[in-house]
């Protein structure tokens, strides 16, 4: 004799079940899509790339306003400070002439102080630990008799990556207007 075995729920649709199967899928599709998503922004040259530019854009500015600004009050700070953000001839050039600069600025008595305006990288060749930056700044002058005179300067400056760290190696102004015709 047989037994008749009644399975519970056969042959009735499990919408619970299903939805939590559905569910799953999806979130596991999703999980894989954001995980690759992560690995090649992780590991895209791009962001290293972009990240290089940055220091050297940050560390251009600093240098080039460092080299714009000094007072004549704490001369041998400001000196030193020229020196640490510059590297190559341009560091050879400053430590030379060094003293008679610092004369001069004694006798002048002026404290000049620059701000960045604005920047850019014209140039970088991360590999070669080379930059240009274009700087913009605004330089104050105070004269000894306490007047201050404002000039507004465009600055061309070359880096080089020293150590892990991107130093001024030569600098000069930026040409300003365009050129004639004729």
């Amino acid at each position: 004799m047989r037994r008749a075995v009644r399975l519970l729920g056969a042959g009735r649709p499990r919408p619970l079940l299903a939805l939590a199967l559905v569910l799953t899928l999806v979130a596991g599709g999703f999980a894989a899509w954001a995980g690759q998503d992560w690995y090649r922004a992780a590991h895209d040259d791009r962001a290293a790339y972009a990240a290089q530019r940055d220091a050297a854009l940050s560390a251009g500015e600093q240098a080039v306003q460092n080299l714009n600004t000094l007072d004549h009050r704490e001369l041998e700070r400001g000196l030193d400070l020229w020196e640490s953000s510059t590297t190559g001839e341009l560091h050879e050039q400053l430590a030379s002439g060094r003293d008679a600069f610092a004369a001069q600025v004694k006798e002048a008595k002026t404290v000049s102080t620059a701000r960045v305006l604005s920047g850019a990288v014209t140039e970088l060749d991360d590999r070669a630990g080379r930059a240009r930056v274009l700087v913009a700044l605004r330089i104050t002058v105070e004269a000894a008799d306490g007047a201050k005179t404002d000039k507004d300067s465009r600055m061309l400056g070359e880096l080089t990556r020293t150590d892990g760290r991107w130093k001024l190696s030569a600098l000069g102004q930026a040409p300003v207007g365009g050129t004639s015709t004729g």
